[in-house]
């Protein structure tokens, strides 16, 4: 038999719906002032803690300083299980055993552009994860102060942290026990002060028995309305793969370009015109970036690339994404395609030009 452990979601006897739902409903409250740790609390003799980095009603992030390891600073996360136990005993048990999969599923990625994950322990009643601390801006954040100046963010500079992206999600992806995030939007992408790309944010586990052929790990739940696909909605992990992750970088590629939001996956099953094309949006996008981006974005997953790589070599041009009647960038205009082929054309325009002369020489 083979597993699937599912970041954020708890057995199907357990609850009456994914752990996602009560996941994201529990993080749009924020937690009360008086259960956060006081700066310079001292967890597990170990970890003082320096200050607040975010919080939800199932817990909090805060940056730390590691008293064996003067210096080093790190990220930790709480996570209050009782939220989602309900006072129910048997389910504390079954969250937390859950919690210490994923932990070790995590410690074991190693990945200059993922976090490592160096601890995990329970403390006061609450569950924590040790990582690294991440510093600088998140790209949503980066994208944000682009837009306050009136201007876009370059397409070699989006497309170099993609770059960097995808050779962690083709880590992910390739693992003897795959690794799915999920979760891929702007706000869970840093940018560090050294230049270097760190996708963020993990969540909680589930051990799902799956058919005899697949073994996926899942970190995150449902993912952002605008960066999830189609196939993610509900919390139903069956039937999301590589192309699911695809998808988020693909739209998170687009709100990173043009600035705009993409329409999500259910406005557009409703309404196929829902999404502009990016160089509606942005003039500025190459055609082939432009071309690669609703490619990656097609609803239906098996109209995508099939693997991270495939659409990397598609942004870059190196290959040709297929044709579909929805979803597709509009063919070249004539003016268009001279603007972009501008070399090739004006090379031809020469050989042309002394074809004719040629032929007239030899005319006369």
């Amino acid at each position: 038999m083979a597993y699937s452990v599912v970041i954020m979601h708890l057995p199907a006897y357990a609850f009456d719906k994914p752990f996602s739902d009560y996941y994201a409903s529990s993080m749009e409250e924020e937690k009360d002032v008086s259960q956060l740790l006081a700066p310079n609390t001292i967890l597990r003799e170990r970890y003082k803690i320096i200050d607040l980095i975010g919080q939800g009603g199932m817990g909090a992030v805060y940056l730390a300083e590691d008293l064996r390891l003067p210096g080093r600073r790190t990220a930790i996360k709480e996570i209050a299980l009782e939220k989602v136990a309900m006072g129910d005993e048997t389910l504390m048990q079954q969250a937390r055993e859950q919690f210490q999969r994923e932990a070790s599923i995590l410690a074991q990625l190693d990945h200059p552009s993922l976090p490592k994950v160096s601890d995990y322990f329970e403390a006061n009643g609450h569950d924590y994860l040790v990582m690294d601390y991440v510093p600088g801006d998140d790209l949503r954040v980066v994208l944000e102060r682009a837009r306050a100046e009136g201007r876009f963010l370059r397409e070699r500079d989006v497309l170099r942290w993609v770059d960097e992206i995808a050779d962690a999600l083709i880590y992910l992806h390739s693992l003897p026990q795959p690794v799915l995030h999920r979760d891929i939007k702007p706000s869970n992408i840093k940018l560090t002060p050294s230049g270097r790309i760190k996708l963020v944010d993990f969540g909680l586990v589930k051990l799902l028995a799956l058919d005899d052929t697949a073994t996926v790990t899942v970190i995150q739940g449902r993912g952002t309305v605008a960066y999830t696909p189609i196939e993610q909605y509900g919390g139903d992990t069956g039937h999301t793969d590589v192309r699911s992750d695809i998808y988020a970088l693909g739209a998170t590629l687009y709100h990173l370009l043009t600035g705009h939001l993409p329409a999500d996956a259910k406005q557009r099953f409703l309404k196929a015109e829902a999404l502009t094309p990016p160089r509606e949006l942005n003039p500025n996008i190459s055609r082939q970036v432009e071309r690669a981006i609703l490619w990656a974005m097609e609803l239906h997953p098996a109209n995508r690339p099939p693997d991270v790589a495939t659409f990397v070599a598609a942004l870059h041009g190196r290959i040709a994404p297929p044709t579909h009647d929805r979803g597709e960038a509009a063919p070249l205009a004539l003016g268009e395609l001279l603007a972009e082929q501008a070399p090739l054309a004006a090379l031809a325009g020469a050989t042309f030009l002394l074809a004719l002369w040629l032929t007239a020489l030899a005319a006369g």
